[in-house]
């Protein structure tokens, strides 16, 4: 008979791409039966093989989500009745813990450093975040210490983890590979971007930036609050941004497909100079062929010098980004090249094969 994995969260969508896409596929493709419990108000189905059961319960606000949505989840759970419960939110630390009383195996799935994660929330006044977060941290030594496994994304979070449960891997968010997504699009005056539009990448200086850029265009697609893009819009190069909104994956590859590089530069308290390797971004323009311009973080310097894929600089620094925007338009030879280094590096390195291999294992210590 099958081993039985519950997945839950509270906060992310059903079709997530780190929970649904990647972790539940993979496992269901490799004989578990994989049950994924979310919030939403939308029919229960099964997708890829996995169970997705909601809960019928679409919280209006973090409020509601912490007060009303982990009793639902609960209950759903307990139905399950799984060999292993992974848990994707902070907030189900309490429901971990009162599955652990119930003898049974709980992984948790740390996708952010969420002690620094705490000190960048808007929503929390800033005279309460250190208070905050030092409440978490107690809770969060008090609950992971008797989980079964913890998984994080990046080397600092795996390394500060692991003083709490030994049992802490690294599964990161490299993309998955396909076969035929090499896209440089030599000759093309394009720049892209597609994720989250917030402030943590930068854009105002990437608009500022290809202002004095001729025949540039930034091809920019993600969700937003209308808020930031309105102060986007006020920017003078604007003009030169084409603004999607919120696209499909598929959508995101015929950007890719037209584009002449990729563009990251991010930066959070959590990553500060070190660098996360849980933003996907970076991967996934190495995996489809772009050459990057990307933040000078230590880790990804590493990865994009190591590999001769793009050029790493300051964010902040808007003359340093119309320089390096201007120098790979410049030279489109040297621009396809680095994307192909970038794509034989995702191919043998830095993609979701790897990654499925370590979750594997990690289930199979867990099961005995």
């Amino acid at each position: 008979m099958n081993k039985k994995v519950c997945h839950i969260t509270s906060a992310h969508s059903r079709y997530d791409v780190r929970i649904f896409i990647k972790e539940c596929a993979s496992l269901a493709k490799n004989g578990y039966d994989v049950t994924l419990i979310v919030n939403d108000n939308k029919p229960s189905e099964i997708n890829k093989g996995v169970k997705i059961v909601s809960t019928k319960f679409k919280p209006r606000n973090r409020l509601e989500r912490f007060l009303n949505s982990k009793k639902l989840l609960l209950a759903k759970a307990v139905e399950v009745d799984a060999d292993i419960y992974h848990l994707h939110d902070p907030d189900l630390l309490p429901l971990g813990n009162k599955l652990k009383r119930k003898g049974k195996k709980v992984v948790f799935d740390s996708h952010e450093d969420v002690l620094n994660q705490i000190m960048d929330k808007p929503w929390i006044p800033s005279i309460m975040r250190g208070i905050v977060s030092k409440v978490y941290s107690i809770y969060e030594k008090f609950s992971l210490k008797n989980y079964d496994a913890v998984i994080s994304v990046t080397p600092h979070i795996v390394e500060r983890l692991s003083k709490i449960n030994p049992n802490t891997v690294m599964i990161t968010n490299y993309p998955i590979i396909k076969s035929n997504n090499i896209v440089y699009s030599k000759g093309s005056n394009n720049i892209c971007f597609a994720g989250g539009v917030t402030e943590q990448y930068h854009h105002e200086n990437i608009i500022s930036a290809i202002e004095h850029i001729d025949d540039v265009k930034y091809i920019l697609a993600g969700s937003s609050t209308g808020e930031y893009v309105t102060r986007l819009k006020s920017l003078p190069g604007w003009r030169k941004v084409e603004y999607l909104g919120f696209i499909s994956h598929s959508e995101v590859e015929k950007i890719y497909s037209k584009s002449a590089l990729g563009i990251a530069l991010h930066y959070s308290n959590q990553a500060k100079n070190e660098g996360t390797l849980g933003v996907v971004k970076l991967f996934e323009f190495m995996a489809a062929g772009l050459p990057v311009i990307c933040s000078d973080y230590r880790l990804w310097k590493e990865i994009v010098e190591g590999n001769n894929c793009g050029i790493c600089i300051d964010p902040n620094n808007v003359q340093e980004i119309t320089k390096t925007i201007n120098y790979i338009l410049n030279n489109p030879e040297k621009a396809k090249k680095m994307g192909e280094n970038g794509r034989k590096a995702a191919v043998e390195k830095y993609n979701w094969g790897t990654q499925e291999k370590v979750l594997l294992d990690l289930y199979d210590k867990i099961l005995g």
